[in-house]
């Protein structure tokens, strides 16, 4: 771009393009730094993503910071910026120009976005060959009222505490799929929630929470009916995963996960059928608890599969986890856990090759820690019985959830994204007589793997991969659920109670340590866990 002679402002300072170029008394902007930005400017708003990409410093070190977190090398900038689908639209109000050196200076631009409010971006650029580009960014835009990825809708509370405990100053994030007293339950889906009336009683594991001191901070979103763990709405959108910027955020609890992970709540109340509570948990380095079948109330809670649905708790640790599982779960009803591990190989075989790695890591951790861990040799839980499994799981799910829902889905066509509406499509095939040998062959499964681990807790990697990039296409996506469901169906077949602990990490996004207890361990498989987590400091 060429040079322009300036025009000045009433107060003085230089005008470029329109924009006022604001300077410490006797600095000048580095030769051709102010149309540089200027350029750079220009090709955001066009989406020009050939002309972003060369205004970027090349290399690992390039770093780019927002609310959503920081991006690390050009290349992750390129690749977040082609999938955003272009920047919201902004006018600059002014530059405020710090030269370090001939080659260097510090840019502070005020934005204006068109949608209103005020933002804030900051540079430090730097010339080579020549050029100027950008070798460090961060922008802020005006805050949000109300994220819709994440939330339906908040308050200051939404609802208050029923009384004072020792969840005093605690509050809630609620999965769209419990009833909320005075508002309508959603489901994620736009025209359900359209036909849907205020709920006159809250769910008996919400009351629960509300009568140990918590208030209710909102309604976060989910999956479609919950019958996804990617965490991604064709309606709502995808929740940041603020642990991954780029990456989805996990489902389907994938609203209360991205609250709790963002400090908007304290606890995400959330359901896991299949791994809907830990998958979220391990894709954002949360501490996430499946219950035993049964043991906490599904009362209020709209169903998927009643075969398989638990009531559960997402937090950033392990002590509010453990407050939380206080406060709802029966204790006369519990029981104690043992301080051994089994390990399942067929399992870990599941994961991608960076998740195995990190997984044995962990598992060397815990024997040097001085647990006792050994490798569990019995064909119900090698790789021919987890297939079987896995697909007998899948069938009688979703079996179960057309049941619960197809009808609705019948009187509303073209009401579900397109990914969960053939999850749907598929369950519909289902003939009774298929449901009844999967139900069949599941229980035979479920038999097995109790005589197998006994009263043993199974230590497993909580899901196949580190959370993937948002835009990753449906096959890879796809992919990664099969994978993950094999092992997280172990938990979901037989009832037990898992709890996701976060604290490794798979080249560089965390992945959690998950601890299958035996059934009714809950409270004492969290209290214990708490300790082991300890050991993954060392990883």
């Amino acid at each position: 771009m060429a040079e322009r002679t300036p025009q000045h402002g009433a107060d003085g300072a230089p005008v470029h393009d329109g924009v006022p170029v604001h300077l410490p008394d006797g600095a000048q902007a580095p030769d051709g730094l102010v149309e540089a930005a200027l350029g750079y400017e220009a090709a955001l708003m066009s989406d020009d993503l050939t002309r972003l990409e060369g205004y970027f410093a090349p290399g690992a070190a390039t770093i780019r910071g927002d609310d959503g977190g920081l991006l690390v090398g050009r290349d992750t900038i390129t690749r977040f910026r082609g999938r955003r689908g272009g920047a919201p639209k902004r006018v600059i109000e002014a530059l405020h120009v710090r030269p370090i050196d001939a080659d260097h200076a510090w840019l502070a631009a005020v934005t204006a976005p068109l949608a209103g409010g005020r933002g804030l971006v900051t540079q430090l650029w730097e010339r080579q060959d020549g050029a100027w580009r950008i070798a460090a960014a961060h922008v802020s835009a005006p805050p949000r009222a109300l994220d819709p990825r994440v939330w339906r809708v908040v308050g200051e509370p939404l609802l208050p505490a029923l009384a004072q405990g020792p969840l005093d100053g605690v509050t809630v994030a609620v999965k769209d799929v419990f009833a909320v007293e005075g508002f309508p339950l959603g489901a994620g889906v736009p025209v359900y929630l359209e036909g849907a009336g205020p709920e006159p009683r809250s769910a008996a594991s919400l009351r629960a929470l509300q009568a140990a001191g918590a208030s209710v901070r909102g309604i976060a979103q989910t999956d479609q009916f919950a019958y996804s763990i990617a965490g991604r709405n064709a309606a709502y959108g995808t929740p940041p995963n603020p642990a991954v910027p780029g990456a989805i955020s996990g489902g389907s609890s994938s609203g209360p996960a991205a609250a709790v992970a963002m400090g908007h709540a304290t606890i995400g109340l959330a359901t896991d059928t299949a791994g809907s509570i830990r998958i979220p948990a391990s894709y954002q380095g949360l501490w996430g608890l499946r219950t035993t079948h049964g043991a906490v109330s599904t009362e209020g809670v709209l169903p998927l599969a009643p075969s398989f649905d638990t009531v559960g708790w997402i937090t950033r640790n392990g002590e509010t986890l453990a407050a939380a599982a206080r406060a709802s779960l029966d204790p006369a009803a519990q029981r104690g856990v043992g301080t051994g591990f089994v390990t399942a190989a067929a399992l870990a075989e599941s994961a991608t090759p960076e998740v195995a790695r990190s997984f044995a890591r962990a598992v060397e951790a815990f024997a040097t820690g001085g647990s006792d861990v050994s490798e569990l040799d019995d064909p119900a839980i090698g790789g021919d019985a987890l297939d079987a499994l896995y697909a007998a799981f899948r069938t009688v799910q979703a079996s179960e959830a057309w049941a619960a829902h197809g009808a609705w889905i019948q009187a509303h066509p073209g009401a579900l994204g397109a990914d969960v509406a053939a999850r749907f499509e598929w369950a519909a095939a289902i003939t009774p007589e298929a449901a009844s040998d999967a139900r069949a062959r599941l229980e035979a499964a479920r038999r097995a793997l109790d005589a197998a681990l006994g009263d043993a807790v199974l230590v497993l990697p909580s899901a196949a991969s580190a959370a993937p990039a948002v835009d990753a296409d449906g096959a890879e996506i796809e992919a990664i659920r099969a994978a993950t469901l094999r092992m997280t169906a172990v938990a979901g077949a037989t009832g037990r109670p898992a709890v996701s602990v976060p604290g490794v990490t798979a080249d560089g996004a965390p992945i959690g340590i998950c601890f299958v207890g035996p059934r009714g361990s809950d409270l004492a498989l969290v209290e214990a866990a708490i300790g082991w987590s300890q050991h993954l400091k060392h990883v």
